[in-house]
């Protein structure tokens, strides 16, 4: 042998068996090593699991409830001013009731011809504008009477609309969103032959009255 050879210095023992530190090269007696996890780490990891997922589910609820009061907010900033709007409104509407219950029959002026118009006008722009933010009108007239968001103020009988639907209304309601700024004051049919005239007792936000048939 060369002198070379005979230098040469010993293999690693990774050349000769093989790359023992590999995980894949691992045997059964290596891997077996690892002690068991006990019965009480096992219920302690469980209980951690559990919180964990109690805290994200209140976590998510309370992002949820900021999302729905941020939206409401926002939804319901304006229902002080959008009453007084509605009072607004109703001023048109009595200006409107008395203008068209005192004009002549015939021969109506321009003058007074172009002041019911412009009152028309009027008020229909305002109840387009309150639409656009949210504020409607509350369906009143011939329909059931609904204690949410009808008050009633009278009953009477009615051969043509049957009991416990609306006659007709004194003062228009509105909602705003899913809320009753001011409910409608309505006078109710008793049914056709049936006494009337009397006034329920009040309640809010509209009235309690009994509607069965």
């Amino acid at each position: 042998m060369s002198d070379e050879h005979e230098n040469r210095p010993p293999p690693f023992p990774h050349e000769e068996e093989g790359m023992l530190d590999d995980p894949e090269m691992l045997g059964e007696d290596d891997l077996a090593d690892d002690e068991p996890i006990s019965d009480a780490a096992k219920k302690e990891i469980g209980e951690l699991s559990d919180k964990v997922l109690r805290l994200a589910a209140e976590l998510e609820n309370t992002r949820r409830r900021a999302a729905r009061e941020k939206a409401d907010a926002g939804r319901y900033a304006i229902a002080n001013f959008a009453r007084d709007l509605i009072g607004v409104s109703d001023n048109f509407e009595r200006a409107l009731r008395i203008a068209t219950e005192n004009a002549p029959a015939e021969g109506m002026s321009d003058v007074a011809k172009g002041l019911i118009d412009g009152l028309q006008m009027t008020e229909k722009e305002l109840l387009s504008v309150l639409e656009r933010h949210g504020v409607k009108k509350v369906a009143a007239e011939r329909e059931k009477f609904d204690p949410n968001v009808h008050q009633a103020v009278a009953q009477i009988p009615h051969a043509e609309i049957p009991h416990g639907h609306v006659v007709d209304v004194a003062q228009q309601g509105f909602t705003i969103g899913d809320r009753v700024l001011r409910a409608a004051m309505v006078t109710v049919s008793s049914g056709p032959g049936a006494g009337g005239g009397e006034t329920p007792p009040s309640s809010e936000p509209g009235e309690r009255l009994d509607t069965k048939v």
